[in-house]
């Protein structure tokens, strides 16, 4: 019998030209919550950094740039590489954080959405293309190919575009090393529901939230430096709680999922996981293939683009798959039939996962 499944056609990125390395940030005045400086370097401070988080240096918007526009530009070359009449999209959902931050100003735009801004920009005129926005943390593209994934299998919706955009580099506090984590881009993919007898796309997903944890509070917070504007609000991380939430938990709803969908870690050609932090993602990588008994993570299985790209968010992931189909990570190549899952944690705390089979 056949059934809708939910294939991915086309997909697009954009990363922004501006690459701020880590030795930018060697004349940064770096304060601790108590509103202390650090009495130890800032060479010692990069080099912890990038000892735990593998970043090497990151993408900034230009200055008269902001998120939907990333948004738009990744949504336009996912609409190229599909081939698909634009107008025929009946769902443009947008997965942000802060929606458009004007360069220094902190301030949120949030309304009109960010889909709305992005269905302007390209121009479309169908009512029925229906324009919603996504603010679930790091996690948001995930669940934004999850909310799609429910229209296309009803048989309600035909094609979707599905957009994780960020630009976290206008909201970070200068003066808060974590500030070296946050990176600005967008990915984007349009998915279409194709029937058929054998599974195929989106076979399986989880979510989960835990609001009732310490790291929940991980964004909103003054600088802490004292002699900048206190009433100004920037992302704040607690990663040491993060760390502890991420490894207790993503492993176990990746094995909860491949339980459901009657598979485990050995048909798994490829992770596709959120990167903040690359310690984290090997642990968490790590403790997914013990729960098989598997000791030791199989090579190339997670690709990782954290050194040069840092954390940008929900874009992190469909950015990162798009360059793998376009053969732009060499040593990584999907085929039909492969099986990979996508997989992410963030603020919320949310997190969540998606098994799908390449068509």
């Amino acid at each position: 019998m056949k059934k809708n499944y939910s294939v991915i056609i086309g997909s697009g990125h954009y990363l922004p030209p501006n690459i701020v390395k880590n030795s930018d940030f060697l004349s940064r005045k770096f304060y601790q919550p108590d509103g202390t400086l650090f009495e130890i370097s800032n060479e010692e401070i990069i080099q912890k950094f990038l000892e735990i988080t593998e970043i090497e240096e990151r993408r900034y918007m230009d200055d008269d740039m902001n998120t939907s526009d990333m948004a738009y530009l990744a949504a336009k070359k996912a609409i190229e590489t599909s081939g698909i009449d634009p107008e025929t999209l009946d769902y443009i959902i947008v997965a942000h954080n802060f929606g458009d931050v004007k360069k220094d100003s902190y301030r949120t735009d949030l309304m009109p959405t960010l889909a709305a801004r992005v269905k302007q920009k390209l121009g479309l005129k169908n009512s029925n293309t229906v324009c919603y926005d996504i603010p679930f943390g790091c996690p948001g593209w995930i669940q934004g190919m999850i909310q799609a994934d429910y229209y296309l299998r009803s048989g309600d919706a035909k094609r979707a575009m599905i957009i994780g955009a960020d630009g976290l580099s206008r909201m970070v506090d200068p003066h808060d090393r974590d500030c070296m984590i946050f990176a600005d881009g967008a990915g984007a993919t349009i998915i279409e529901a194709v029937e058929s007898e054998e599974p195929l796309g989106i076979i399986k997903h989880k979510t989960i939230s835990d609001t009732l944890v310490e790291a929940d509070y991980l964004v909103n917070g003054p600088s802490f430096n004292k002699d900048f504007d206190q009433n100004i609000i920037t992302i704040k991380m607690n990663g040491r709680r993060i760390y502890e939430y991420a490894v207790s938990k993503v492993p176990v709803l990746m094995k909860e999922m491949l339980d459901k969908a009657g598979r485990t870690a050995e048909d798994i050609k490829m992770i596709l996981i959120h990167q903040a932090n690359a310690k984290m993602d090997y642990a968490m990588g790590k403790k997914f293939f013990k729960l098989y008994g598997i000791r030791n993570m199989p090579e190339n299985i997670m690709p990782m683009t954290i050194s040069k790209f840092g954390n940008s968010s929900v874009a992190t992931i469909p950015t990162m798959y798009d360059m793998i189909i376009n053969n732009k990570m060499d040593e990584y190549k999907l085929q039909s039939g492969d099986e990979i899952i996508f997989v992410s944690v963030g603020a919320g705390l949310n997190a969540n996962a998606i098994l799908y089979k390449m068509p």
